[in-house]
């Protein structure tokens, strides 16, 4: 079997979002969808879908379009699709943005799940069936008091867990959006006890501030509010370039440190956060090195006795979850959610999504070949944009 053809489909759709820098539901607001196609002399074809900031939730900007239907194509023509770990190699080797080597990677993984009939996570050998969920919000979702309300409306739903996204880019007090220097330690910190108050002690809480904090003391005194309101961890509190303050970081609290999160190469970067102690558990998702550096990424934690916590949600993270222990991954984040954001609205261009939640809080794996995908190509091709 080879390639033949490699093509990317750009498409309208329609999803909730979260105005981040006001602090409001956009509804069903417009979405630039990507569907990456990779077809073989076999009649085989294997999809992603995405590779946008919202992971699989929208698409590749038009560059990175481009750069797939020039470069990378000509790269994979007359290759043999299932030489996935080859090809993988070659797009480091040749220095391929991190976007266009994660797309091309997972929907080899797609296609060779769809010639064995096989959904992605068996193919690399399932350790569950199942994950549990925790609820991930945008930032901004409100003040203090908002991020408490909606935690317990989370846990109505039947989340177990609640991961708090911050004040950033956005003042609390004023509504209004920020520049410069973005931090809001005052009103984070009441966040963090307004939300354990709120839920009790029995929901699992975790905390990202997305690199936005940019002094270790300020830092520090947010940690120390973590660890006396027991959070399970502290996700990419500074900006990822200063893995010495992080490594201080990780000296100074008993809190677990989760990152890098969104620091370049992959799992080659997150083996070296590990060797220098700079964090307590790594944070790793398909679009930094596709399902192979994913999997690659859980492997070397494993064997350090480090969790991989995987992020964003997503059909590919979902399968590399499957194929991962509990003991290494172990929270499956459901999200961007706000007050009103629908998340599990149905998305117009696939017949089902891939993660609703069951009543005890966890997702089920994906049981259709491939990343599981089950595309309605009238509606993407009815909402075709041109190229």
């Amino acid at each position: 079997m080879k390639i033949t053809d490699v093509r990317v489909i750009r498409f309208r759709t329609h999803a909730d979002r979260w105005d981040i820098g006001h602090a409001r539901l956009r509804p069903a607001a417009e979405v630039s969808q990507t569907v990456t196609c990779i077809d073989t002399d076999a009649g085989l074809t294997g999809w992603f879908f995405g590779g946008g900031k919202h992971g699989d939730q929208d698409g590749m900007s038009p560059d990175e379009q481009r750069l797939i239907e020039g470069r990378v194509r000509d790269l994979l023509l007359g290759v043999d699709p299932f030489d996935r770990e080859a090809v993988w190699k070659w797009m480091w080797v040749a220095n391929l943005p991190e976007v266009a080597q994660s797309v091309i990677d997972c929907a080899l993984w797609d296609l060779a799940g769809r010639a064995a009939g096989q959904p992605v996570y068996k193919l690399m050998g399932a350790a569950r069936d199942k994950v549990p969920a925790y609820a991930s919000t945008y930032p901004n979702i409100g003040p203090p008091q908002v991020y408490a309300e909606h935690a317990l409306a989370c846990r109505a739903e039947g989340y177990k867990a609640y991961k708090i996204h911050p004040h950033y880019f956005w003042n609390p007090d004023t509504g209004l959006p920020t520049k410069g220097r973005p931090s809001n330690i005052r009103a984070d910190i009441e966040t963090i006890n307004l939300v354990r108050e709120a839920v009790g002690p029995d929901m699992v809480l975790m905390y990202d501030v997305w690199g936005t904090y940019h002094t270790i003391e300020e830092t520090i005194k947010v940690g120390r509010e973590l660890e006396r309101n027991d959070f399970y961890w502290f996700e990419h509190p500074m900006p990822e370039y200063r893995v010495e303050s992080y490594r201080r970081l990780c000296r100074e609290l008993s809190i677990p440190i989760l990152a890098p999160e969104i620091a370049a190469g992959g799992v080659f970067t997150r083996a070296e956060w590990i060797l220098q102690g700079a964090s307590d558990m790594s944070r790793m998702d398909i679009r930094r090195g596709g399902v192979t550096g994913c999997r690659k990424t859980a492997v070397v934690c494993e064997a350090f006795g480090q969790r991989c916590e995987i992020h964003m949600a997503g059909w590919g993270n979902l399968q590399v979850m499957g194929a991962t222990s509990q003991d290494t991954s172990e929270w499956y984040e459901k999200g961007l959610l706000a007050p009103g954001v629908d998340y599990d609205a149905p998305h117009p261009y696939l017949e089902r999504n891939c993660d609703p939640m069951d009543a005890e809080g966890h997702v089920a794996l994906p049981t259709a070949p491939g990343l599981g995908y089950e595309p309605i190509w009238d509606y993407i091709d009815d909402n075709r944009v041109p190229s």
